[in-house]
């Protein structure tokens, strides 16, 4: 883990520091010390994994434009979970910074959401004006091309820890850094056990690209104590460790709970050409999902080592790409609701033909894929029993954020949190509904009560 206590390229002699306080004429900056030490961190990935209010969002502009300066012309990148996010929060502020108080850059929000420097702006950060623009480019986590455009020199990830920033979005900001090795901040509080914990979280005792920058909501000068202490008594102190202290805990609700990295993930290996295969499919015109199973033979050992997400395809093209990169053809395909015969008919005519599933029921396939995990988990070798490769991240995440609802006393039920955005997980019980014996099912907890308690 970088802990550093020097500011690289310091902005503090030509600008103000912050919007908060002006002294002598000039804005300051009251860093927190947390917000120092972020300030200060040398590392390539800073994650800023805070409570709520702690003043994540509103350091997120300043640690930008002294990358600005430190980095030179060309684009920087801000992206959030979501649109309306990017609208509420984040965009606000750098509004308020660069255009408002600074006054050095012009934002424009059509065709796309971007802040260019302006001429003062150039001479400002750079000295002088500049042969090439700088442009601050806004994207959000759900438009994957905001996220595709540019080649950029840093960026923002504001409220990453959310389920709706997806492993492939992360994915795709560190394409666009990947020339200049650009440097990531990333202010969040916890949401849910994901990519964002296994990436950075667990990492960054390892790793001396990550910087863990941890604390409370009342690290924050401006927030009361008396309100935390009150949060502290009335919340679930999962929930509380999550929102207010910045710490990942296992949520209620999570359906997939006896899920253990440490248990079910196994190093990438080359699957022998002789095990038999399996696919599970959801079909869809946008999102067509393929999630391949191996078995060991004379075992009862199955292992996910392959996933697939593609749209846009004719049925002839999705089962050239499933197919092309096999060994063999999958001893048994399954997939579809009973309502999707048309899909199953056009793929078999393609080539590969998809059984209808034994169960239509999503409970009941869910509760076919739990009762492969927890074979695992309890070293039931005899019965089927599932590992994941650990490099299908995107599995791998959906079942880490497979959720129910809470009703208002944090209380699972029975409703399935986003249920129509998990199409792997849908492939998975597919043929996981093919492979176990619905006689000896154990039931997935829709309650609190049993739940696994620590982090995996």
């Amino acid at each position: 883990m970088q802990t550093t206590s020097t500011p690289p390229g310091s902005v503090a002699t030509r600008l103000p520091r912050s919007p908060y306080v002006v002294r002598g004429g000039r804005l300051q900056f009251n860093y927190h010390a947390g917000q120092r030490r972020a300030m200060a961190s040398l590392a390539r990935f800073i994650l800023l994994l805070a409570g709520t209010q702690s003043g994540k969002t509103v350091f997120g502009p300043w640690w930008m434009l002294r990358e600005i300066q430190r980095c030179g012309p060309g684009d920087y990148i801000v992206a959030t979970p979501t649109f309306p996010l990017l609208e509420l929060k984040c965009l606000p502020e750098y509004r308020r910074l660069f255009e408002e108080r600074l006054q050095l850059a012009q934002y424009v929000g059509s065709p796309s959401r971007k802040m260019t420097l302006t001429p003062r702006g150039e001479e400002v950060l750079f000295g002088s004006e500049q042969q090439e623009g700088t442009r601050i480019l806004f994207g959000h986590a759900q438009d994957p091309d905001s996220l595709e455009s540019a080649t950029a020199k840093a960026a923002h990830l504001d409220e990453a820890g959310q389920k709706k920033f997806k492993y492939g979005s992360w994915e795709a900001i560190q394409r666009r850094l990947a020339i200049y090795q650009g440097r990531v901040l990333i202010t969040t509080t916890p949401y849910y056990l994901g990519w964002l914990k296994e990436e950075l979280h667990d990492a960054a005792d390892e790793d001396p690209d990550i910087d863990l920058i941890q604390f409370d909501s009342t690290l924050n000068p401006a927030f009361p104590e008396e309100e935390f202490e009150r949060q502290r008594r009335r919340m679930p102190a999962w929930k509380f460790n999550m929102m207010f202290r910045g710490l990942f805990e296992r949520p209620a609700g999570m359906i997939y709970d006896v899920w253990d990295r440490d248990v079910h993930c196994t190093p990438r290996f080359t699957v022998p050409a002789d095990w038999p295969r399996y696919l599970g499919l959801d079909f869809g015109g946008v999102n067509t999902a393929g999630i391949f199973l191996a078995r060991e033979p004379g075992t009862q050992r199955y292992v996910l080592y392959r996933e697939y997400h593609e749209g846009g395809k004719t049925a002839k093209e999705h089962v050239g790409d499933l197919t092309r990169p096999e060994p063999r053809r999958p001893q048994k395909a399954a997939g579809g609701a009973k309502s999707e015969g048309q899909w199953r008919r056009e793929f078999a005519n393609a080539g590969l033909p998809v059984e209808e599933p034994p169960v239509s029921d999503v409970e009941v396939g869910i509760n076919r894929v739990y009762a492969m995990l927890k074979a695992t988990a309890e070293e039931r070798l005899d019965e089927p029993h599932l590992q994941v490769m650990e490099d299908c991240k995107a599995v791998i995440d959906e079942i880490e954020s497979y959720q129910r609802v809470l009703d208002e006393q944090d209380e699972p039920t029975e409703e399935i949190e986003n249920k129509s955005e998990y199409h792997r997980l849908d492939a998975l019980r597919y043929i996981a509904s093919c492979l176990v014996n619905p006689t000896r099912l154990p039931s997935a907890p829709t309650s609190r009560t049993g739940r696994r308690s620590g982090l995996y």
